[in-house]
């Protein structure tokens, strides 16, 4: 069974409205003198960061109507009035339950996008049992932050920490509301840092494998410090519960969205217009890189910032503002943190050598994809690559692949626009730059709406 991502609010409809000891060191017999007694270690006290920061976490309970009918699409109504069911739609609750925690004493609190996404009604239950009706100040789809404000004064808040000091092995905890169980702390330990995420692109993620489930989204993660370093957002799991695989968004990331969404009431990030992939040692072999580092741009959105500053498909870009870029997933973070209007430089590797440009940040805007077209002429064999292409206005469209391109993935539909970064457009240029390769060509490939290099080894 596959895995898949799952957000971990919970949902739910309603059909009717209403200190490790140290083991002592043995004597040894004879001439052998006693073992040095190692250092004891003690476990965590979590249960005093349970105490400090239980009463600044909140169960978050979003309601929105929908349609009787919904769920019967399609039933003939004859049919509803048999089983005394009314035919005109009426109104049933659906309900999201989720955590979130307060940053402000005058009752500001951080929480999910996904726990208040299109509520009639918030509700924030704190842990005296007091219940306030929330307002929904802003959210950001993009990082799933969003913050509610209830009208209270003198609440107990959180002290928010530094997510840049986190360091992968330290203890952390979380408090949350697990299917509704309000103010449940669990523990584990930070997995992995900056990981990227599908359609994370803008949040890098701290993993766990803290205990999270279904309603512990927009809870906090704590440090041994007592401190917020994260929010709980998703799961990684095969059942939908559980497995070792709990995702948090930054406390910094969350904060930064906070003041823009209270401030501005939307989120502005940066864009250039470029589309990068990873770069494997196939392809660092085919562009003279000495190891694989960097991000490799696959495609230049036409009128884009990137294009006004010059930057190509096969440009591989190994620093930005002099922070090198160790993998792709580094540079959406860091040009979405840019302000629009802004300059920042690219260090890029072209043709052999390495060059700055700067660039003019754009703003993130709706997207628009360009789809492809295929022309209509004959096709042709290249053979060292193992493809059968065919010209057209787009680039060559691919027959059929064997042998090499094959094993590389490509297959027929797909469009092949470069070679190594150089644009080909005829079979005969395909063939000339596969005649010069030794060990790898990297192919500029287009499937669909996307773009990527493939590297194909070749012998």
């Amino acid at each position: 069974m596959k895995a898949r991502r799952v957000p971990i609010g919970l949902l739910v409809a309603a059909l009717f409205a209403g200190g490790i000891g140290a083991a002592g060191v043995s004597q040894l017999p004879g001439a052998y003198a006693e073992a040095p007694t190692a250092a004891v270690q003690t476990l965590p006290d979590f249960a005093a960061i349970a105490e400090a920061n239980k009463a600044a976490v909140v169960n978050i309970t979003s309601s929105k109507s929908a349609k009787a009918g919904d769920a019967a699409p399609g039933v003939p109504p004859e049919l509803l009035r048999r089983f005394g069911i009314p035919e005109n739609p009426q109104q049933r609750p659906m309900q999201g339950m989720g955590s979130g925690f307060i940053v402000d004493a005058s009752g500001v609190i951080l929480t999910n996008a996904h726990v208040v996404e299109g509520a009639d009604e918030v509700r924030v239950r704190l842990t005296d049992r007091r219940e306030f009706k929330g307002k929904v100040l802003g959210a950001d789809k993009a990082t799933d932050i969003a913050v509610v404000k209830i009208e209270a004064a003198g609440l107990p808040v959180v002290k928010l920490g530094d997510p840049a000091k986190v360091r992968v092995g330290e203890w952390v905890a979380a408090i949350g509301s697990p299917f509704g169980f309000e103010n449940t702390v669990t523990q584990g330990i930070v997995s992995a840092t900056s990981r990227s995420l599908p359609d994370g692109s803008y949040v890098p993620f701290i993993q766990t494998d803290a205990a999270v489930n279904p309603g512990n989204s927009g809870g906090p993660l704590f440090n041994l410090k007592g401190e917020v370093i994260g929010i709980n957002s998703q799961i990684y799991s095969r059942t939908g519960g559980y497995q070792g695989l709990a995702f948090a968004i930054p406390v910094d990331v969350a904060v930064n969205v906070q003041q823009q969404l209270v401030a501005h009431g939307k989120v502005e990030r940066g864009r250039v217009g470029v589309t990068i992939q990873e770069v494997s040692q196939p392809l660092a072999q085919s562009f003279g890189l000495d190891r694989p580092r960097g991000a490799l741009v696959s495609s230049v959105e036409d009128g884009s910032p990137a294009d006004k500053a010059g930057l190509k498909a096969g440009d591989v870009l190994l620093a930005v503002d002099g922070k090198a870029i160790e993998r792709s997933a580094e540079v959406p973070l860091i040009v979405a943190a840019a302000k629009p209007g802004s300059k920042v430089t690219f260090d890029v590797w072209r043709d052999g050598k390495k060059q700055t440009l700067g660039v003019t940040v754009g703003e993130i805007k709706a997207e628009q994809v360009a789809a492809a077209t295929q022309g209509e002429a004959g096709a042709a064999e290249t053979g060292k690559l193992g493809l059968a292409v065919r010209a057209s206005e787009e680039g060559l469209v691919v027959e059929n692949a064997s042998g090499p391109s094959a094993r590389a993935g490509i297959r027929a539909g797909d469009v092949v626009t470069a070679v190594n970064g150089h644009p080909v457009k005829s079979v005969g240029e395909l063939k000339a730059a596969a005649a010069k390769a030794k060990g790898a060509v990297a192919l500029l490939v287009r499937r669909g709406d996307d773009s990527m290099f493939v590297p194909v080894e070749i012998s």
